[in-house]
């Protein structure tokens, strides 16, 4: 499993995310805490929105912990929209075009979980992307897949309804021709206005999601960046989130349960 941390707000230094914090990202990549494998070493990559509608992308195939130009880019680049990941595989090749976030016109995502039984079901996966989408399939990962198949069927104009029926009609696939857990699934994506965030399991082992409202923002992460334990409200299964402009929407992720405010 992966590790990952999003921000939406006031613009911060990529340090205050990545490299700061007591169990920091660059820390998690090292000494996670929330999932079954500590170690993320397969890659890292960071995108984040400046003056561009679309985002910028930093990402290798280094650990997060060792790579120096990852440190002076943190230092140096400051972004009101960012999302950050660690990767630990569940299979697929350690390369760049495998690394998290995927990037597609305004559009970012990046994804902790798995497709039970995805090297069985890749050519099935791979042709539920369109031809106009297939060549940005660069990699080979689950996680890119589920990306552009949501943006086959419309991220662009309902970011919830797509990414819910991209994973609905993936977990169908896998619960007929692959293998349980059918479903894993923890992900952030963004147009650089809006974060979204959801997380969902065809079980009950769903990926850890929480966030955290400031005064100048809110995070979006795997699992806490501190210890300061009452301050990061958990999303629970199934649930997603939609942050904008300091606020968070929270709703059922696959059903039309009316959203909370916070």
């Amino acid at each position: 499993m992966c590790r990952w941390a999003a921000w939406s707000g006031a613009p911060k230094y990529l340090e205050e995310v990545i490299c700061d914090p007591a169990h920091s990202l660059i820390d998690q990549s090292r000494n996670a805490l929330s999932c079954k494998m500590p170690v993320n070493a397969d890659g890292f990559g960071v995108a984040w929105y400046g003056d561009q509608e679309t985002p910028c992308l930093y990402k290798d195939v280094r650990p997060a912990w060792s790579d120096p130009n990852l440190l002076q880019i943190a230092r140096h680049i400051r972004s009101g929209h960012f999302l950050a990941h660690v990767r630990a595989s569940t299979g697929t090749a350690t390369t760049r075009d495998n690394c998290h976030p995927f990037t597609h016109q305004r559009w970012s995502f990046m994804h902790n979980g798995q497709v039970g039984g995805y090297g069985k079901l890749r050519r099935r996966l791979d042709n539920m992307i369109p031809d106009d989408l297939f060549h940005n399939r660069t990699g080979g990962t689950d996680s890119e897949c589920l990306f552009l198949v949501a943006l086959a069927y419309g991220l662009d104009r309902n970011p919830r309804a797509a990414m819910v029926r991209a994973i609905f009609e993936v977990e169908a696939l896998s619960r007929t021709e692959g293998s349980a857990p059918h479903m894993r699934f923890a992900a952030g994506w963004s147009d650089g206005k809006t974060l979204y965030a959801a997380r969902y399991a065809s079980d009950r082992f769903a990926p850890t999601l929480y966030y955290r409202v400031y005064d100048t923002g809110v995070m979006v992460v795997s699992e806490p960046l501190d210890e300061a334990r009452d301050c990061w409200q958990e999303v629970p299964q199934g649930h997603m989130i939609e942050v904008r402009d300091g606020k968070v929407r929270q709703m059922a992720f696959l059903s039309d349960e009316e959203p909370a405010i916070t």
